[in-house]
């Protein structure tokens, strides 16, 4: 039995697993999952594209790396699988929790991990009733959140990406103008989130917990920092750059038990958790001096960004691969990349108490940024977690 891989289409991530898997020695099978008919019936099932019928390739794989982007389509896809008789990674009970930010939250809750002060409100900011009238429910929502959260608010999509549609109220007017634009949405489906403002300081972090079969948890002991000041949600789909930095073994171990609060019982996963930092006022260094270690590595971090843009990486990827890795290596070896990663770290370490996690990812992105920056080549874990299923059964 064999490992396969599901996805729409190849990006870097994929074309990245692929390239692992062959140095591993594993022979990867590929699963479309883009304009491709699953026919079910008494007799079984078949999966086909117009082309060609991938019914007896299915049926010879034991596990799925599920790479198909969307949320929604990655949580159809774990649904299908898994009714199909195979192990995926992650699994549907992994992906309906990491859907959405409050279902995270809750299972964080659960399990005495610390989280930011957040609120709920399952009503939308307007509503339409059977005989065409509007009801505005923004004063209300609006008192409930204040009452609860103080004045500094962030509001939040409970299923949005890459930092869309977050937004920062920082007073009454600012908080009633974000709720009279929210409309239901695919990332937004029901009612408000909100959450009090977290004293991160300039950086947060992207932790990496991944599961083999038969072993605990375990918990990567370097992490992706976002930092800048570009934008106060850190993210560097906002123009903020990008460190590798050691945890101590606390946030470790607190995130191993963020792994098991997401993962439950499941044999293998991969998860990515976001977490902050509550520095409040306890900061090293001035911010005028890290603006300027900050202005010193843009050069250099604008070349990494322009190897990202190359299109060579769907042309010729080994070549474009190697292409991003130069340009890391140059970025990282910045007197300005060291002074900004001692910072972080030694601010981690003063505040390692103080970290709060507010978000679980099931497929983050890696290639570019985790594996270059941090250290972590995603792929390795994916693959070790699949084949330590196929290991386990096999020994049964």
């Amino acid at each position: 039995m064999s490992i396969g891989i599901l996805f729409e289409s190849s990006e870097t991530d994929e074309k990245g697993i692929k390239m692992t898997a062959e140095e591993m020695g594993i022979d990867l099978v590929y699963i479309p999952f883009r304009k491709v008919a699953f026919h079910l019936d008494k007799n079984g099932y078949n999966l086909r594209t117009k082309g060609k019928d991938y019914t007896e390739v299915l049926k010879n794989i034991k596990v799925v790396l599920n790479r198909a982007q969307s949320k929604n389509r990655r949580l159809f896809a774990a649904n299908i699988l898994e009714a199909f008789g195979k192990h995926v990674i992650n699994p549907q009970c992994v992906e309906y929790v990491c859907f959405s930010k409050l279902r995270t939250l809750l299972h964080f809750w659960h399990a005495g991990i610390n989280t930011p002060q957040t609120v709920y409100i399952p009503v939308d900011s307007n509503e339409k009733t059977l005989d065409g009238r509007k009801i505005h429910n923004e004063e209300d929502i609006a008192d409930l959140m204040q009452l609860e959260l103080d004045k500094e608010i962030v509001i939040k999509p409970d299923a949005g990406t890459h930092g869309k549609d977050v937004q920062l109220a920082e007073g009454r007017d600012d908080l009633l103008a974000i709720l009279r634009g929210i409309q239901p949405s695919i990332i937004n489906p029901v009612g408000i989130l909100a959450q009090r403002l977290v004293q991160k300081w300039f950086y947060d972090l992207r932790i990496i917990v991944t599961k083999e079969d038969g072993k605990p948890p375990y918990c990567h002991p370097t992490a992706l920092a976002r930092a800048g000041f570009k934008d106060f949600r850190t993210n560097t789909f906002l123009g903020n750059l990008v460190f590798g930095v050691n945890l101590p073994s606390h946030i470790r171990k607190v995130s191993a038990k963020c792994g098991k609060a997401i993962g439950g019982d499941s044999r293998a996963y991969l998860l990515a958790f976001d977490a902050m930092i509550n520095v409040g006022e306890n900061k090293t260094v001035d911010d005028e001096y890290l603006n300027g270690e900050f202005n010193k590595l843009e050069p250099s971090f604008d070349a990494v960004k322009r190897v990202k843009r190359d299109k060579t990486k769907r042309t010729d990827f080994p070549k474009w691969n190697r292409k991003l890795e130069t340009a890391f290596q140059h970025y990282k070896s910045q007197e300005a990349y060291s002074n900004i990663k001692n910072i972080i770290e030694e601010s981690i370490e003063q505040n390692k108490h103080n970290i709060i996690f507010h978000e679980a990812n099931a497929c983050p992105e890696f290639w570019e940024q985790t594996r270059l920056a941090a250290g972590i080549n995603l792929a390795e874990p994916l693959l070790k977690g699949a084949q330590s299923i196929i290991e386990s059964d096999q020994g049964e």
